[in-house]
């Protein structure tokens, strides 16, 4: 159990002492980069499956007639 906590005290200095953490206005920047690329990825995903949910539906209605 002490090797446990002896691991998490060393990980938490290296992340103070030898990590570059970006300025604010870039991390707030980056943030909003990616919120809209997921939005945008979302309802291009949402497209396709409306798109082939649609696609077989009609062929399988196309089979029973």
């Amino acid at each position: 159990m002490n090797k446990f906590f002896n691991y998490l005290s060393e990980a938490f200095e290296e992340l103070k002492s030898n990590v570059t953490w970006p300025e604010w206005a870039e991390v707030q920047r980056l943030t909003i980069i990616v919120a809209v690329f997921s939005v945008l990825l979302a309802m291009a995903t949402w497209g396709i499956d409306e798109f082939f949910a649609k696609s077989i539906a009609g062929f399988f209605n196309w089979l029973k007639a």
